[in-house]
């Protein structure tokens, strides 16, 4: 059996009116500094988040979680964020802020298949 190294994730949010302070899960984003994994997964089920926010435009929503894509894979598209190294691409992706788009507070765990993990943890709190 394969020895289980640490991972970190988030839940990635859609805060629409950042005052009222309610959210609707989107995503998950997890990182493995010892596997040298960053990888995001997300999902905007549209019907259900106009039944939330009648006022929110999907396009950008799509646009700025296209934009995590990105930066988790390090491409030159992912902009100077994306060409940081893994941690603190991850680190950059989770501070906390007060926009539309945020994530949970991290977690951690082990695992020997951080896809597998990340798969999990999208059915578990998008699905």
């Amino acid at each position: 059996m394969q020895n289980k190294v640490t991972y970190e994730f988030a839940v990635i949010r859609v805060v629409p009116k950042v005052e009222r302070q309610e959210f609707m899960n989107v995503g998950v984003i997890l990182f493995s500094k010892p596997k040298k994994y960053l990888d995001v997964k997300y999902e905007i089920n549209e019907s259900r988040l106009k039944a939330f926010s009648k006022n929110i435009d999907i396009d950008i929503l799509n646009n700025a979680l296209k934009a995590w894509v990105l930066i988790c894979k390090g491409t030159p598209s992912g902009g100077s964020i994306g060409q940081l190294e893994l941690a603190e691409r991850f680190r950059w992706l989770v501070a906390s802020r007060s926009t539309i788009i945020q994530s949970s507070k991290t977690h951690s765990g082990l695992c020997n298949n951080p896809t597998k993990i990340l798969e999990d943890l999208f059915e578990l709190y998008i699905l």
